[in-house]
Order: C-alpha cells, then structure tokens, then sequence
C-alpha cells in the first residue's frame, strides 16, 4: 500500500507519476487530497476528501442523495475502485462502482480536537487494506479510529488496544481468569466506558473471609476490580517450598467466583510493579499489614499518572498463614 498525503506544499506535484508507478508495482494507492483539483488523483485506489474538500469539487450537498450521486460521478471519472467522503459529525460515506452506498453514522462520543482526523483515517485504512481487509470493514475501523482520535486534545494517536477496545462492549469480553492480552483489551473498553479501575495482587493461597472483605472494600473503591495473582512458582519463592497450598488454576477459580472481582490475571515475577506501571490503576490497593504508601510497589507509577493508593483494614486473625498453623495444630491433636 502507498499512501499519499497531500497538504499542498509542492511535494506531491508529481502526483500522477507517483500513482503510476505504484500501479504498475501492483501496490493499492490511498490519497488525502487537496485543493479543487481532484483530476490529479485519477487512477488512485481510494481518496479521502473531507466535507469540505469534496464539496469544493463537485458542489454544495443538501442530502445523502447528493452526495451518492456527485459521489459516483466523481468515482467514475477518477477511475477510482472507492470514494470515502468523510462528514464531521454526519459520519462517513463509501462509494464503490456497482455497489450501495454505506453511510457510517460518527463514533465520536465527545470532540475535543479534530487535528490529525484525516491522518486517523488514512493511516487505519492502509493497514487494514494492507492485511487483506475489504473497503468496507477498513472504513468500519477507520471510522472507529477517528471517533478515538478527535477525543484527544491536539495531534494524537491511537493504541492497538484502544481500538480494539471499541469493537467489543464489556458483555461480550472474558470475566474472571484471563490472559495479560485480554486483560489489557478488558481494561481499554472499561476506561472507554469511563470506568474507574481498581488493582490489587496477592498470593490468595488460601481465600479466607479476610480476603473476601478486603476484596469487597476495594470494588467499592471503582468499578473494576483487577487482581494480579502471582503463579506457583513465584509462590514458592517467596513463602517457601511447602507452599502454594493451592495450585494458581484453584487460587484463579475462587478468587473469579467472587461477584466483587472482575479480572484474575497471573504473573510470574516476584515483584507485580512492572506489571503495575503498565496497567496503571486509578487505583491501587493493599492490605492493612503494610504501614504505609510507600512501601507498595508501583505506587509511584500509578501517583504519576494520576492515580491513588489505599491500605485498607484485614480482618484481625484471619491469614493464610494462622488457617495453615490452626489445621497442622488440629491434625497433630488427633
């Protein structure tokens, strides 16, 4: 795929040529036109006028009859193979040769910043045509990335994750024991639904009421509550070889049956700060055995973005360590 980006400045004034040779190497050409003269652009695969843009060529639009119609002739005459006309707030128009018309309603939930909307669309559709996407579902992304993109003040990119944050709603994403990947996915559709997100992690070896207080008290804290449960191994090493009592997938399945918990995802190191700093909660909590902030890994991360850190109440006597000495102390009585 070529993309050509025309902002008028003499750089594209060999134009023609361009698309040519990229023809004839067999490589889809995408152009962001400019200017009134749109004949320059004959023989591209697609163009992406604005409203403005498009209107300066073929005449003002006073329906969606208006635009298919002008739209087509300009189709033919630019031999082009699609025409996407993209209309601020009206969405999105694809024109195809012999195909209906598809008018995608704007994504765009708030408007901050329309700079870089263009660039938005153009870059999504290359890398959508690139992978082997039709005109139709590139336009689909590209409209979703343009509805992200004008959220954000100034010239702004999207991520992956937010992107694919906006084709799945929080019904249909995995609960409970997830991957990091679904996890990041899970936690990019909560923030786009303006969630807050809760963070806490743990061993959980054996879930006791304390924990399930705990775990309460922190969901009421946000919306979403993450826990970060470190696997067997990383267990081991810091409580010693007779532990876990439970293997991670037990230790998973409790913590998820809880209603208050939303997303249980493993990790193998010692410490979770890395694991932390790359979430970034709007809020991270621990249990009342640490005195202060400050010792908490990744509290520092998650202040810097913003964020903030409790230490809330356990409940007094109830540890996986005393449930531990209490069933050895009943078991060497008998």
């Amino acid at each position: 795929v070529v993309v050509l980006s025309d902002y008028d400045k003499g750089t594209l004034a060999s134009v023609q040529q361009l698309i040519s040779v990229a023809k004839l190497a067999g490589k889809k050409v995408l152009v962001d036109p400019k200017g009134m003269d749109f004949k320059k652009y004959q023989g591209a695969t697609l163009i992406t006028p604005n409203w403005s843009e498009f209107q300066a060529v073929v005449g003002e639009c006073h329906s969606d009859d208006d635009v298919v119609s002008r739209g087509s002739a300009l189709l033919e005459e630019l031999q082009l193979e699609a025409l996407l006309v993209t209309r601020g707030e009206k969405g999105m128009t694809l024109l195809q040769p012999e195909q209906e018309p598809i008018h995608l309603p704007t994504q765009a939930q708030e408007v901050f910043d329309v700079t870089g909307a263009g660039d938005t669309v153009i870059s999504t559709l290359a890398a959508c045509l690139a992978a082997g996407s039709s005109f139709t579902e590139a336009t689909v992304l590209a409209n979703q990335a343009a509805g992200l993109v004008v959220a954000k003040l100034g010239t702004a990119t999207i991520t992956q994750q937010e992107l694919k944050a906006t084709l799945h709603t929080l019904e249909e994403m995995p609960r409970g024991f997830v991957s990091a990947d679904d996890l990041a996915t899970a936690i990019s559709t909560a923030r786009v639904n303006g969630e807050k997100i809760v963070l806490t992690n743990g061993c959980f070896d054996i879930l006791h009421p304390g924990h399930v207080r705990y775990l309460q008290q922190a969901k009421n804290l946000g919306d979403r509550l993450v826990i970060l449960v470190n696997d067997d191994a990383s267990v081991s090493r810091l409580k010693g070889p007779e532990r876990p009592i439970n293997n991670l997938e037990t230790r998973a399945e409790m913590l998820s049956a809880l209603a208050c918990v939303d997303w249980v995802c493993a990790f193998a190191e010692d410490s979770p700060r890395e694991h932390i700093c790359r979430i970034l909660p709007d809020i991270l909590v621990k249990g009342g055995d640490y005195k202060c902030i400050e010792d908490i890994e990744g509290h520092d991360c998650v202040a810097k973005a913003g964020g903030s850190t409790y230490v809330l109440d356990y409940v007094d006597g109830c540890s996986t360590t005393n449930l531990i000495k209490n069933i050895r102390d009943s078991s060497d009585k008998r």
